[in-house]
């Protein structure tokens, strides 16, 4: 047993060996070890060991392997919604469940893996510290670093190359496996793509943009009406063929003083039920329509540029909040404002949805609304301005 200076310099700390720095460490630390035994026998393997290390290994290749069945699952398995019914329905149903089932089974295995490893290889030690307060300095930070070694070496996982190997890549892959998900929500928000009944995938478009003149696709405007959802369900997933969940608004429909949520129903969707769902599943699509009662529409005062906006005492404004995107789903009927139910901001329905209060700070944008021959409510264009809150990229 070397003896190790209670105060070493510099120089007795470059000339000890690991073993007296971490006895010196122990020492500084004021640390009794009272007992310290390894758990076999230094240079004979026997059948036990190998038999932990085999337990130990095979909790770690569980773990990277379903770590990576995550990542696979998450990147190639189809995701894309399927009705009931519909071709790939129960490859999209487990979609989720097997995203859960894989990454908690390799976080709970990579678990096990340390558990066992502790227990069976890590040296069993009892030891008494006194706490004390304060810096370290320069022989706490050498011995620490010797201790840690120390750890290291008698662990024995240097010299357990599988073990150690199938553990490295447990913990990376479970790191990936967190990371990896963060992927999904990085869009290229400008990426356009076909023009549907929820926008082209930018964010100055709607279902509503169908309607425009000067559509993004260049394609001529088509007829959008103002629809109806009717709240029909289909608990086998089979609509009849026709039957739609969105209906026509007459220009009669609504009464005084009431307001309905609408949404696009382009002219060649009428009856088909799918088109609908993505109609109300659009995320800037939903509309409030509100009639005024003759007293307060003589007091409606239209934004410049937008008088010709209305038809008559019906008015459509976007029920997308100008702050973070929450329905503005609240008509108080005798103070005439729109309140959003999030972060209680507030619109003035009397003078083109303005906000009065709160944090929103534009107005909400008004869509044009028009009759046709046979007395049903369609889109005259889209609205002229983006709807929702703010992007860099945004000029009103």
């Amino acid at each position: 047993m070397s003896e190790t200076p209670k105060n070493p310099s510099p120089a007795d700390l470059d000339r000890m060996s690991d073993a007296d720095l971490v006895r010196l460490g122990t020492e500084m630390d004021e640390v009794d070890v009272r007992f310290r035994e390894n758990r076999w026998p230094e240079g004979v393997t026997t059948r036990a060991e190998k038999r932990a290390a085999r337990t130990v290994t095979i909790w770690f290749a569980l773990s990277a392997v379903l770590a990576l069945a995550f990542a696979v699952i998450y990147i190639a398995w189809p995701w894309e919604y399927r009705g009931e019914g519909e071709d790939g329905y129960w490859l999209y149903m487990v979609y989720t469940p097997l995203l859960g089932v894989t990454i908690g089974l390799s976080i709970l295995f990579l678990g096990f893996g340390a558990v066992q490893f502790t227990k069976k290889f890590v040296p069993e030690e009892i030891s008494v510290q006194t706490r004390h307060d304060g810096p370290s300095d320069e022989a706490d930070r050498r011995t620490i670093v010797a201790e840690l070694n120390d750890s290291w070496k008698t662990s024995t996982l240097g010299r357990r190359k599988v073990m150690g190997g199938l553990l490295g890549a447990g913990v990376g892959l479970i790191g990936l496996s967190a990371i990896l998900p963060l992927g999904g929500m990085i869009k290229n928000p400008w990426k356009r793509g076909e023009l549907t009944v929820a926008g082209d995938g930018t964010l100055h478009t709607t279902g509503w943009t169908l309607a425009s003149s000067s559509r993004p696709d260049g394609l001529p405007a088509e007829k959008v009406y103002l629809g109806r959802d009717t709240g029909k369900v289909f608990p086998d997933g089979h609509p009849p063929a026709g039957e739609g969940r969105l209906v026509r608004i007459h220009v009669e429909d609504l009464a005084a003083g009431g307001l309905e949520s609408v949404f696009p129903l382009p002219e060649n969707d009428l009856g088909d039920f799918e088109a609908h769902m993505h109609s109300i599943h659009g995320v800037r699509n939903a509309v409030m329509l509100i009639r005024f009662r003759p007293e307060d529409a003589a007091r409606v005062i239209k934004r410049k540029g937008q008088e010709e906006f209305n038809y008559g005492d019906l008015y459509a404004y976007s029920k997308i909040c100008t702050h973070l995107a929450c329905p503005t789903s609240l008509y108080e009927q005798q103070t005439q404002r729109f309140l959003c139910p999030c972060h209680q901001s507030q619109f003035n329905a009397l003078e083109y949805a303005k906000p009065i209060f709160g944090p929103a700070a534009r107005a909400l944008p008004q869509l044009p609304i028009a009759v046709d021959s046979e007395g049903y409510l369609v889109a005259n264009g889209d609205f002229i301005e983006p709807v929702g809150p703010a992007f860099w990229e945004r000029r009103s």
